[in-house]
């Protein structure tokens, strides 16, 4: 629960080891309507790696700040009225196909974060300013304000397209991108330390930013992170080229100040409330209520793994085992209007978010987080790559990995894979039920299923870690030219202990499909499932 306070509540703000404070004078206008700070100073990767290293060294030192009043109080539509300057955006004067804007601090964002601009290796520093902002329906006046007020983060536009971003980097490290559909869904982030344990999670920040300007004629744009947090350092590097499916190639070296019991790398963060497996919060008038639907993973070894998504009664921890990964991922496979009937926020077009790791993450597990949740504003999923050796103080960790934002991920099963997972009431209709059962229906499609409709004999291999089942089929499906895996659950006793379940689809020995898992929860003794037998 400590995660939604934070996300709910965030009030880091900016500290001063190894970036001083901003001065309220000494800016100078290198760029219309843009100010900056200072003279510019050499910079690449090796060098924020050094201020990553040299700040791991120091005890950490609290970035909590107060903002003034009025923009503490911002209110959620006061806070969206605010709208940063077109004609202050960074590189605006630039022949360059990209733009950045910058956010202003208030609502759920109170940590000024450092913003600098890169040009042929030399960083210089970008002032906030007040008249930068168009403060709308906000009641704010940036001639009130403090001159060093600061940046709570920034968005990336084309320059074709200066109203609707591509990526955006806001609140500690988290951050978000876009494919061709144009809808934000799910984030990402820097780095996750103890998430889903029974003790408060921390949430690094990233507290400066070095945005590089890209050539004229690259469609690649480079953005630098430093990242500070109460057990670790860190220095990103992303490089973010734009196109129908965002590929964010990231590379990061982190400087642990003390061992880390639960480390995240490349953590998914998505919403998962309602869908055609988990009714449990279906009072809504919309028939599904998520942003993703599933965990994909490709193992080292490689099999294909498909779990779909729960909002569970309590929190869930999954661990899956694996070693040397190739690679895992938060996806919104279910793309159909008609399954969420939401013409607002567009569901359907929520992209799926692919990690590729760079060379070989050796031993670990990815982890998956589910936490209940009753309101879709909330993020409650969380998935992400655990290594089995913990980082210890002194030790820099290199990793590298790639992100990426669509409606496809870049690698798919050839083997047929998992369109849709619904449960309900077990029992052969007509027929008097005389003990509780639950019904799971998964359906496949791809791979060589349309050929063996007619052809093959298709079976279900089911393995289940309590209970039996029973009425167990494989059949075809003809309206997605797959087939259908059907199964009955019983429940050994009358426990609530989770279940954990196996399924995928073959024919003649040989797999047909991805590997279908899932864990179910019985509903306790006297529940309204139970009493209909």
């Amino acid at each position: 629960m400590q995660r939604r306070d934070f996300l709910r509540n965030a009030s880091v703000a900016l500290a001063a080891f190894g970036l001083p404070a901003l001065p309220a004078c000494a800016a100078q206008g290198n760029q219309v309507g843009l100010r900056r700070l200072g003279e510019p100073q050499p910079f690449d990767f090796a060098s924020l790696k050094g201020q990553a290293r040299a700040l791991s060294q120091a005890a950490y030192q609290s970035h909590k700040r107060t903002l003034p009043g009025p923009v503490e109080a911002l209110s959620w539509d006061q806070y969206q009225s605010i709208q940063y300057r077109q004609d202050h955006a960074l590189w605006a004067d630039q022949p360059g196909r990209y733009q950045a804007k910058f956010f202003h601090l208030g609502l759920y964002f109170h940590s000024p974060v450092r913003m600098f601009d890169v040009t042929d290796g030399k960083a210089q520093e970008l002032a906030y300013d007040g008249a930068a902002f168009d403060y709308g329906k906000s009641g704010l006046k940036g001639s009130h304000l403090p001159a060093d007020l600061g940046f709570a983060g920034f968005r990336l536009n084309t320059r074709k397209d200066t109203d609707r971003d591509f990526a955006a980097f806001l609140g500690a490290s988290y951050f978000r991108a876009v494919g061709k559909e144009g809808q934000y869904g799910q984030s990402a982030r820097g780095l996750a330390i103890d998430t889903g344990m029974g003790k408060p999670e921390e949430f690094p920040d990233f507290i400066a930013y070095y945005l590089e300007q890209p050539a004229a004629d690259s469609n690649t744009l480079v953005v630098y992170a430093l990242l500070d947090s109460p057990s670790t350092t860190g220095a990103y590097r992303f490089a973010i080229t734009n196109g129908d499916v965002l590929l964010m190639d990231i590379d990061c070296a982190l400087y642990p100040r003390k061992a880390i019991e639960r480390l995240g790398i490349a953590p998914c963060t998505s919403m998962y409330q309602v869908g055609e497996n988990d009714r449990r919060m279906a009072w809504d008038w919309r028939p599904e209520i998520h942003d993703t639907d599933g965990l994909s993973m490709w193992t080292g070894a490689g099999e294909w793994i498909w779990r779909p998504l729960c909002n569970p009664h309590n929190l869930r921890f999954n661990m899956f085992v694996d070693n040397n990964p190739r690679g895992f991922g938060l996806l919104q496979r279910d793309r159909n209007f008609d399954h969420y009937q939401d013409d607002g926020v567009f569901y359907e077009k929520r992209p799926c978010l692919w990690v590729e790791p760079k060379g070989q993450w050796g031993k670990g597990s990815v982890q998956l987080v589910e936490i209940p949740t009753v309101d879709e504003t909330f993020d409650n999923i969380v998935a992400f790559w655990n290594p089995e050796a913990k980082p210890q103080p002194g030790q820099e960790v290199l990793l590298g990995y790639r992100l990426y934002w669509g409606a496809e991920p870049p690698a798919r099963t050839p083997l047929a894979h998992c369109v849709a997972s619904r449960t309900g009431l077990g029992g052969v209709i007509g027929k008097k039920r005389e003990y509780f059962s639950w019904r799971f229906a998964v359906d496949f499609e791809g791979g060589e299923l349309a050929a063996l409709i007619d052809k093959g004999e298709v079976d279900a291999v089911v393995q289940v870690s309590r209970g039996r089942t029973e009425i167990v089929s494989a059949r075809p499906l003809r309206e997605i030219k797959g087939y259908r895996a059907m199964f009955d659950l019983v429940p050994p006793d009358d426990s609530t202990e989770q279940i954990d379940i196996r399924l995928y689809l073959r024919s003649g020995g040989k797999t047909l499909t991805e590997t279908w898992l899932y864990q179910y929860s019985p509903p306790p003794k006297g529940a309204p499932e139970r009493t209909l037998y």
